[in-house]
């Protein structure tokens, strides 16, 4: 029986979500498995990877082959890494705290990419939110001017209209009177 390390697809359409398992190379993509070792989330940004690189390393170790996904998510996360330092220490050219120290540098090192690109991602997005609340806070304030603007011109434009009505009123009886006066005369 050979055995395969691979993805089994969980999750709904349009949001995949993979189980990594070591499973018969026969049985079906989504059927029977041996032993779950992880997951893997493709749809967060960076991927979620969940793995117990012990029993990767054991399946590797017995002879599982990992598919082209696996041996990416493996490598990803040093399992395959760590099955070289394990090989060199079996054939005497490491002892196992070198290939410990090599491996713990190795990950350590891994971890803080991970880490700063999360930073990163988590910078970006909000120096992005800040942009457009800035954006948004100026077309606020030039509708609110053009508003204010709007509100003192049709004052202005009620004040002379008002001035002129009386004035016209006033005007009107003058010229009224007038006629009324030549006439007497």
């Amino acid at each position: 029986m050979s055995v395969k390390i691979r993805l089994q697809r969980h999750g709904k359409k349009g949001k995949p979500f993979f189980h990594i398992v070591a499973a018969d190379a026969r049985s079906p993509r989504d059927g029977k498995y041996i032993e779950r070792i992880g997951s893997y989330n493709p749809n967060t940004n960076p991927a979620t990877i969940d793995l117990d690189n012990g029993k990767a390393l054991t399946w590797l170790q017995n002879g599982a082959q990992p598919t082209e996904t696996a041996r990416a998510i493996l490598s990803y996360r040093g399992v395959l890494y760590r099955l070289h330092l394990q090989k060199g220490v079996l054939k005497g050219a490491l002892t196992q705290e070198q290939a410990d120290a090599k491996w713990n540098e190795w990950n350590s090192g891994k971890e803080g990419k991970i880490q700063a690109k999360r930073d990163g991602l988590a910078k970006s997005a909000e120096d992005a939110k800040r942009e457009q609340l800035k954006h948004e806070r100026s077309v606020n304030e030039a509708r609110m001017k053009a508003q204010s603007e709007a509100a003192a011109a049709a004052v202005a434009e009620e004040a002379p209209a008002a001035e002129e009505a009386p004035a016209a009123a006033e005007e009107a009886p003058a010229a009224d009177d007038a006629p009324a006066e030549n006439a007497g005369e």
